[in-house]
């Protein structure tokens, strides 16, 4: 995998933002008293603000609609993780521009690692999904990084988060344990809506004509999956072959819904849906949103309340 950044630039990145950091801070910022929260995508940033509330400064480095698994710092980026007090990432492959990053941080910060939270599934290539090449010179495990698509892992996360926030910002401790016993509590509701449609589902299997990043998912719910891609693939045009697989799996098992996840241009989904009669509806993995929804400020258990809605089809 190629590197994300120019690693030996970051010591001259941070000293110049140590120099002017003060400078550049607002009045705001100055005087509101707040700590400073930095996310560094869309789930881990949603977690930090249910978590925080009013009390922290919650910011997210990944811009709406961006690609999540290409994304690169930029220096205004490192400057705001080494001014932050709080870092939170998930960790994995995608992120591993991280670990240098923080080396070259010259005080203590909290960092919390979304991965570090719960329980890791290694990546799979399921039966008729074109395998991820990965460049390492030695061979290494590689853990799915999508944690957070599984209600009961966020749950797991959640509480992390409140117990590191308190830490750092023990004003506010009372604060962090109320907000993340309420999100934990709507979790829990999202969680058991997932188990019902799982319960009493026709099938126990999902097709996505599309990247596949809802390993978690599939797994807490005891359900199987076809799907084109890996979830951190950075190829997205599939072979005839894998094509004509998932075709044949969705005719073969009467599949009713073919998925897609957000962001996605959907070519293969609709080819599929066009050859079987299929329907072709989003599933969310949360990793990130548009600026529009970003904008509204919906949230992660909004996305995942839909999929509910979508689990439902796809599975009667």
């Amino acid at each position: 995998m190629k590197k994300r950044i120019r690693y030996l630039l970051l010591a001259i990145i941070f000293l110049i933002g140590m120099l002017s950091g003060c400078a550049g801070k607002s009045q705001t910022e100055e005087s509101s008293g707040k700590i400073k929260i930095v996310a560094t995508d869309y789930a881990p940033y949603d977690f930090a603000r249910n978590v925080a509330g009013n009390a922290a400064e919650v910011s997210m480095l990944l811009s709406p609609g961006e690609e999540a698994h290409s994304y690169e710092p930029t220096p205004r980026d490192m400057i705001k993780i080494q001014d932050c007090d709080v870092f939170v990432y998930t960790g994995g492959e995608s992120e591993e521009w991280v670990t240098d990053i923080l080396k070259e941080i010259d005080h203590k910060i909290t960092v919390v690692k979304l991965m570090d939270c719960v329980d890791l599934y290694e990546e799979e290539t399921v039966e008729g999904m074109e395998a991820e090449e990965h460049h390492h010179e030695e061979e290494t495990e590689e853990y799915d990084e999508h944690v957070w698509t599984a209600p009961a892992n966020a749950i797991r996360i959640t509480k992390v988060l409140g117990e590191e926030f308190a830490k750092a910002d023990p004003t506010y401790k009372s604060v962090y344990e109320e907000n993340s016993e309420a999100y934990v509590q709507q979790l829990t509701e999202l969680d058991q809506a997932f188990w019902d449609v799982v319960d009493h589902a026709k099938r126990k299997t999902l097709v996505f004509g599309d990247r596949f990043p809802l390993r978690y998912f599939v797994e807490e719910y005891g359900l199987s999956y076809y799907a084109a891609f890996p979830g951190c693939a950075s190829d997205t045009e599939p072979s005839a072959k894998t094509v004509a697989f998932l075709i044949d799996e969705v005719k073969k098992e009467q599949i009713p819904v073919v998925l897609h996840i957000e962001l996605s241009n959907q070519a293969m989904t609709n080819t599929i849906c066009e050859d079987t009669g299929a329907k072709n509806r989003e599933f969310h993995s949360c990793h990130n949103i548009t600026k529009e929804q970003f904008e509204e400020g919906l949230s992660y258990l909004d996305f995942m309340w839909d999929n509910v809605k979508v689990l439902k089809e796809a599975l009667n």
